[in-house]
């Protein structure tokens, strides 16, 4: 089963940015401690981030049959991108939404997901941990 890790807009900085609310590892880190993780399952990964709206919209597109599922941390697109709903919505491949933080605990213009609704599930709140978690609900539902 191959699943695609796809991160949104300044998630390169992970690591450097506000390290007090996502961590000090780095994107790269994590994505290998989400790639052993997922071999548990049975599962591999590739991974994807990008700060360009419809590079992340074509990815989306790309993932029909030819991944089990995605997980997607948008980053701040998670608040406004409506183009990134529809392509969810639209390419029938379960995503997670993830979040390292709790977004519903930040600014007032962070609490709301426009992608929750289209997702089979959303982790927040958990740092890195937050992708394991996506990982494994995905990796359960593919295989129900």
């Amino acid at each position: 089963m191959r699943i695609l890790i796809l991160n949104g807009v300044n998630l390169n900085l992970t690591g450097t940015r506000s390290p007090e609310i996502y961590g000090g590892e780095t994107l790269e880190d994590i994505n290998r401690e989400i790639a052993q993780f997922a071999e548990s399952f049975g599962a591999q990964c590739d991974f994807l981030q990008t700060n360009f709206e419809g590079e992340l919209v074509e990815a989306l597109h790309a993932a029909r049959g030819r991944y089990a599922g995605v997980v997607l941390n948008a980053g701040a697109w998670t608040h406004y991108s409506y183009a990134i709903r529809d392509a969810v919505e639209g390419i029938d491949v379960p995503v997670v939404e993830t979040h390292m933080s709790d977004i519903t605990k930040r600014e007032a213009f962070r609490a709301h997901s426009v992608l929750s609704e289209v997702c089979i599930a959303t982790v927040m709140g958990l740092g890195k941990g937050s992708y394991l978690k996506a990982v494994e609900i995905l990796c359960h539902h593919v295989k129900k």
